[in-house]
Parts: C-alpha cells; structure tokens; sequence
C-alpha cells in the first residue's frame, strides 16, 4: 500500500474528499514514522495507509482519513498532540488522541492498563463514534498481519479481539468486521480447530457449489415472475468461528447446524421482503421455529431482516436473510452506515440510540472505582448471543446471553429491580438466578415500596446496568449498614493476609487508605466497601503498601534504639532476674505491652511511684519514649540475670480451623511439655478460621521458642504468635 493507492481508492469512491489535506497529514506521518519497521521488515506507514483505506471504503469523512494517517504517530514518535491541533485542527487531535493509548502512566497490572486504555477510548467514543471506527480498522488490519508477531503477543492481542473489539464492532452492528475479527482470532487462539473447519469447509463449497447456484437462480426467476424486478441475491458460507462456536462452545454436529449456507435476497421495499418471504416458503419446506422477523423487532444493534431456514430438493438445508438495500447497507457498515457529519445533518434520534450502550456502560462505571469492572462489564453486557424476552404486556426486553431475572427486571426500571420479591417465567415461580431465554415471558413479583434490593444480587446479576443500579440503592439507602459492613469486610481481609497493624498505628494506616482512594473520611471508606463501590480486591494491594511502609519503619527504629549508647553495668545484684544500672533494690515489673522473656534485649525505664518497667528494646513504648528529652533520662540499662530460674508469663495467639478437639490438642501438648496455662480465650476470625489467645508459663525466649514449634506442628494450627512480636 503507497499513498498513490490510497488516492486512487479516493477517488473511486466519488466522494467529494480533501486531497490536499490528506497528502498533508501522509507526509507528516511519514516524516515522523522515518524509518520505523513493522515485524514484516515493511516499512510502518503502510499500516496507517491501510487503515485509512478501510475508513474510506466504510465512507468516513477528512478528518477520519487524516486521523487515521497520524494515528500512531504521537505514540510511538516523538510528535505531540499540540503538533497535530496546530496542523491539522482540534477536530482531527481529539480523534488521534481518542485512539492514543496511555502510555505515559504507571498500572498496578496489565488487566489495569488494558481497562483504563479501553475506558479512555470508550469515552471518546461517546463524544465521537469515529474514534472506534479508526481503532476497529486499526486493530481489522493488525489482526491480518499477525503472523509476524510472537506467539504469546498473537495470542494475547487475539483474546483481546474476541473478548472487546468484535463484541464492540457487533455492537455497532458492524457484522462482516465482527465475523472477520472473531475468525482471525479463532486462528491464534485454536489452530487446530481453525485449520478442520476451514477444510471441512472447502470440502462443501466444491461438492456443494453447484447447488447452491442452482438455488439462487431459481429464487431469482421466481421473484421476477412475481414482479419483483430489482432483486439481488447472494450466496454466501456461515463464518468459520460462527461453525467453531455451534460445533466445540454449542457441542452440536455438523448435522445439526442448518445456516452453513445462506442465501441472501435484497430488495427494495418492506412489502416486497414480506412477499419474497412467502415466495421462498412456496418453493422450499420452511424448518418450524427457524424464522426469526428481526425487521418489525430489530436487534438492539439496528440490525434488521427476515431469517428463515428451509430444506432444498436434495435435503441440503440453508438459510434465507430477506432484507432491504438500506438494512443491508446497515448491516454492512453499521453506524458508519449512518454517518451525516459532513452532510450537514445532525445525527438522527436512532442513531443517537445506537450509542446509548455506551453511556449507558461509562455511567454505569461511576458506581465502581474498579478499572477492571470495565473489562468484565464489556463481556457481559456486549456479547453477540442476545435474548429477547417478554413482559406480561408484550414489551421485548433485550438482554445479553446468561442474564437473569434480576437483569430482566432492572431494565424495565429501577423501582421494579428494587421493589422485586421473586419472578415467574412463563406462570411458573424460579429461582432468583434463573437465566432468561429469548420468547419466554417473564413476570415480576414486586414487593412493598421500601423493599430493596438484597447484597448477594451483585453476584448474581450479569449487567453492569444491573449492577450499578444495586451499588447505587445501598449506597443511597443503607449508609450506616453500609459503614458497618465495610468494616468487618476490611477486617476480615486482613486478617486473611495476616496484616497486623499496631493498634496505635491503625488510625493513620485506615488515613492514609482514605487518601489513596480520593476519599474524605473513614466512613467513606468503609461505606464504598460496604456497598461494593469498591471491592476490597483493589483495596487490598494499597494496604499491603501501607503496612510495609509500617514494617520497614518499625525496623528502623529498632536499629536506631540498639544504637544507643549504654553505660556499662556497676552494681551487679539481680532483681527478680533483671540486672539494672546502678539499682540495688527497687520494684521491678515486666511490661504487659511487650512481655519481655530472658533472652530478649531489654531496656528499664524509671516510672512514676510504680518502680522500674522492663520492656524490650524493639518495644514501641520505648522507641516513642526516646523521641522525647525526659523520656531519654528515664531510660536506664538492664540485662538478665544469667543464673535467672523464675518462670516467665508468655501471652501468644494461635490462629487455627475450626475443627471439632482442637483446644483439647492444644492443651494437651502444653501439658505434655509440663507448660502451664494461666487463661485461655477464643474468638472467630472469619473463613472457618478462629483465635485462641492464652497466657503460658515459660523460663525464656529459647523455651518459648521450642515451645512454638511444637504448638506449630498440631493439625489445624495454621499460624502461632507471640504477642508483642509484632510490637
């Protein structure tokens, strides 16, 4: 592809282009691309030709063409946005920049990266359908030379195509993009399957052939025969993926799949798709519950035509499409079908209603501050399987494949999914997650005006739609539940990730969890969580930063506190085990916040009328202490006694299962090491988990160290700690 090609496209198309303009935008993007290769070894501006060439067949004006031309070139070129509105108009930037990935921000992971860059594109997509029509032909043409790629980079760019752009390209009812997108995927993604259908495939089209040239002239002289003059017909074969989906998704024959032929007849009126409907049923025996009448009820897409399935003379079947010139330009080129930019014209209601799933989508993602709800919205809400249901009062809700009742009754209102108690398909009471098929009639069951809805729907509905408007009830209606709920999920999360957060340290560790997330305050944070604003999985890598932050403080301190200067010991007469600088006898007491045991480094700070408290040195207490003028004079050396022989209180909690003699286990162990236990309490920690925490009698750290090995070993015991460990 050279510039001289894709002027003659131009000018084949006979539309009224600006050529001069164009040949600009070709030769800043060739200057900026230079020398830059394709994996092929082409040079890269065939790419941006190619894609520019695809936009001038869809019939897309200047300005597309030109942003199709510099598509690339502020991404992978050292030009500038400002560069492109300086030479080419704020029109033709805010495309560019549309299409431009975010490469210069930093993503917690690639699904991250790919939902942010897809939430930008989405965005601009709704303020301008063009934006999706460049990336479309962008990714149409990648797709075709992927074979140049490496294997993983073919594999990942192609479950990206499946999953996002031709659901997107079906969406705008783009269908030969979507059926060439999926069949390109299928190509990467299952070689082996691609490969046996595509030769099972060449197998009918020769012994089949004949025949089905044999229908369409037979068709063609009939309708002619009933004054139906301007009549064209096609012959076409169903789309390699769309035979991979009913062959190894559907787990059907090859037998069962009666629309690998279709015959495709355009005519030029509405009437005249209705008569050609009875001619071809007089001709063929029509297979019952295969006509489908997608013109008097469109697909949500626009799409619209008359299917019916018939079985020819030698008991081959194939299907018939009916339609008009204009649904089959429609059906070809979808929204680009539409296009009145450069008429003059602004865009219609129906067109306006062709992209209101896209609003409808980034709307929806306000309630969420998780990027990749995007993505999971995008394969549910976007798939092509739909399901047209019906209301009591004959209204067709459409709906993707997989959604439930729940979905059904959101989108007739959001009272009606509020207000729903249970539903009825077809007179017959299902369950809450029953899945709706196409024709089925589904009635909902409201309860009073105050019914909300319940916290376990948001795991059961498939739309985001549905979804949303979930969030949006208990985020407006169940506040101080929502705080609540919040909480314990937080709690519950840490305590699962075993994330144990000094309780003096708690308040600015949940402040700065607060800010992290653009918040105000801690209830905030915790009715977001509380209402699924934010799920806890995105919360959750933030808190694991803060309590690092928190540990690698903790060891600092420690390190700057086993620093400090002791004078040497004079006296050297124990009390109670402890040796202290320049004390004979005073009142000795072991700190409860740290519980010291021989073999621990330990400090004495002097307190007031109570005596000496002994502490460890990585204690909390005493590194706060140090920060302080006097807390520094009251700080004294101490050492233990080495013919110490006192017993010592260790406090410890033991994280377990619930299971059926695990205390007795416990206790049993401690007795058969002769270890007292001075108390003992329980209390659950979520997850079919509980704490036990008890106080034990050891001679120091090395007992206790030996004894947390044994404690260790019994079944079910999933974590042993010492308290102030942590400290």
């Amino acid at each position: 592809m050279t510039f001289e090609d894709l002027k003659k496209i131009i000018e084949n198309s006979g539309r009224p282009y600006d050529i001069e303009r164009i040949g600009k935008a070709y030769e800043f993007a060739a200057r900026c691309h230079g020398d830059q290769l394709r994996r092929s070894g082409e040079p890269y501006i065939i790419h941006p030709l190619c894609v520019a060439s695809y936009l001038v067949d869809l019939g897309l004006d200047t300005e597309c063409i030109c942003a199709a031309l510099l598509h690339d070139v502020v991404e992978d070129t050292n030009a500038s946005l400002d560069e492109i509105k300086a030479g080419f108009g704020p029109e033709v930037a805010e495309l560019v920049n549309g299409v431009t990935k975010l490469g210069k921000i930093s993503f917690s992971s690639v699904e991250e990266e790919q939902a942010e860059n897809l939430r930008k594109m989405l965005l601009a997509m709704s303020k301008d359908i063009r934006v999706m029509l460049i990336k479309l032909c962008d990714r149409l043409h990648n797709m075709r030379t992927m074979d140049y790629q490496d294997e993983q980079k073919r594999r990942d760019k192609s479950r990206e195509t499946m999953e996002v752009y031709a659901p997107i390209a079906h969406r705008l009812g783009m269908e030969p993009f979507k059926d060439e997108l999926q069949d390109l995927s299928l190509k990467y993604l299952d070689p082996d399957a691609y490969e046996d259908i595509t030769g099972i495939l060449a197998d009918m089209e020769e012994k089949n052939g004949p025949f089905m040239e044999t229908v369409t002239e037979e068709i063609r002289r009939r309708l002619r025969e009933n004054g139906m003059e301007n009549v064209e017909i096609q012959a076409r074969i169903k789309s390699i993926y769309g035979i991979y989906n009913k062959l190894y998704v559907q787990d059907r024959s090859l037998e069962e799949i009666y629309d690998i032929y279709a015959v495709r007849i355009l005519v030029d009126t509405v009437a005249e798709c209705y008569n050609a409907l009875g001619v071809v049923h007089d001709m063929y025996t029509p297979i019952s519950k295969r006509f489908k009448d997608y013109i008097s009820s469109p697909k949500s897409n626009g799409y619209q035509s008359l299917h019916t399935t018939v079985i020819g003379r030698n008991a081959t079947p194939f299907e018939i499409q009916i339609r008009t010139y204009e649904m089959h330009r429609a059906a070809e080129y979808g929204v680009a079908a539409h296009w009145k930019y450069k008429a003059g014209v602004n865009s219609s209601d129906s067109f306006d209603q062709r992209l209101e799933w896209v609003r409808q989508l980034l709307e929806s993602q306000k309630e969420s501050e998780d990027a990749t709800d995007l993505l999971r919205s995008i394969k549910s809400d976007l798939l092509p399987e739909e399901v047209f249901a019906l209301t009591p009062k004959g209204d067709v809700i459409d709906l993707p494949a997989g959604a439930t009742v729940i979905d059904f009754a959101y989108a007739i209102h959001t009272a009606v999914g509020n207000r729903m108690t249970g539903a009825k398909v077809n007179g017959r009471i299902v369950p809450i997650n029953y899945q709706v098929n196409s024709s089925e009639v589904v009635e909902i069951i409201l309860g009073p005006k105050d019914k909300g809805p319940s916290r376990d729907w948001l795991n059961i509905a498939q739309t985001s739609s549905a979804r949303a408007k979930i969030r949006g009830w208990f985020k407006k209606e169940r506040r101080e539940e929502n705080i609540e709920e919040g909480k314990n999920i937080l709690e519950k999360e840490l305590r699962r990730e075993l994330i144990r957060i000094p309780a003096e340290k708690y308040g600015d560790f949940l402040d700065e969890l607060v800010r992290r997330q653009r918040l105000n305050t801690r209830e905030e944070l915790f009715a977001e969580i509380g209402y699924g604003g934010i799920p806890i999985n995105r919360i959750m890598p933030k808190a694991r930063e803060e309590y690092e932050k928190i540990r690698r403080a903790d060891e600092a301190d420690e390190h700057a506190l086993a620093e400090i200067q002791e004078a040497p010991i004079t006296r050297a007469k124990s009390i109670d085990g402890v040796i202290i600088e320049g004390l004979d006898s005073c009142l000795i007491r072991f700190s409860r916040c740290c519980n010291p045991l021989p073999g621990d480094e330990i400090v004495g700070f002097i307190t007031r009328g109570k005596g000496v408290s002994i502490h460890k040195k990585s204690c909390k207490n005493v590194i706060n202490a140090m920060s302080t003028e006097d807390g520094r004079a009251r700080m004294v050396s101490a050492k233990w006694d080495s013919g110490v022989k006192e017993q010592f209180k260790a406090d410890l909690v033991i994280t377990c299962l619930d299971r059926t003699g695990m205390i007795a286990d416990i206790s049993g162990k401690l007795s058969s090491l002769h270890i007292p236990i001075y108390s003992l309490n329980t209390g659950s920690a979520g997850d079919a988990r509980y704490n036990i925490t008890l106080s034990i009698g050891v001679s120091g750290k090395d007992h206790l160290e030996a004894t947390l090995d044994k404690l260790k070993k019994i079944k079910g015991v999933l974590r042993v700690e010492r308290i102030g460990d942590s400290q």
